[in-house]
């Protein structure tokens, strides 16, 4: 006969514990993230000694979500916290309070404007706006002059 691994005695290997690690190491390039069934990347963190966790947000490129974590990690825990992006937190301005509140503000903040960020250059990168080595700016970043009158075109009849 042929020993059975698959035991409830947990003794033997057992391929089903393994295959859904690697995919879970696959689905996490960062620390603190986890992406949903429909594409978006989530991002929180646990509070210290405490059971609850604080939500840092939902956004649709990993390095924003793990740069929101990088934030409320940084808040939490200093500077000696283990960090996605070490490099690139910068205490600007910081926060008084360290009420799970303010670092969900802070962290949310971060992870719009590096998603906004990323989102806008993948835009223009990829050649869907014109030719591929043309950087156009974002629409956010344009600054049209109120005072002129807008232009309008000879050919259109409206």
């Amino acid at each position: 006969m042929e020993p059975i691994t698959g035991s409830s005695s947990g003794a033997g290997p057992c391929n089903c514990s393994s295959a859904p690690g690697k995919t879970k190491n696959d689905q996490r390039p960062y620390k603190g993230i986890r992406m949903r069934k429909w594409g978006k990347w989530v991002a929180e963190i646990r509070e210290p000694n405490k059971r609850s966790r604080i939500w840092l947000g939902s956004y649709s490129t990993p390095v924003a979500a793990a740069r929101a974590y990088d934030t409320a990690v940084y808040y939490l825990r200093g500077p000696t916290g283990r960090l996605n992006f070490p490099e690139l937190v910068a205490a600007d301005g910081g926060i008084e309070d360290l009420s799970a509140a303010a670092i969900r503000k802070k962290a949310i903040e971060v992870g719009a404007r590096v998603d906004a960020e990323m989102s806008c250059t993948s835009v223009h990168m990829g050649g869907t706006h014109g030719s591929g080595s043309e950087l156009k700016a974002c629409w956010f970043q344009e600054k049209p002059d109120l005072n002129k009158k807008p232009e309008e075109d000879p050919d259109g009849e409206d």
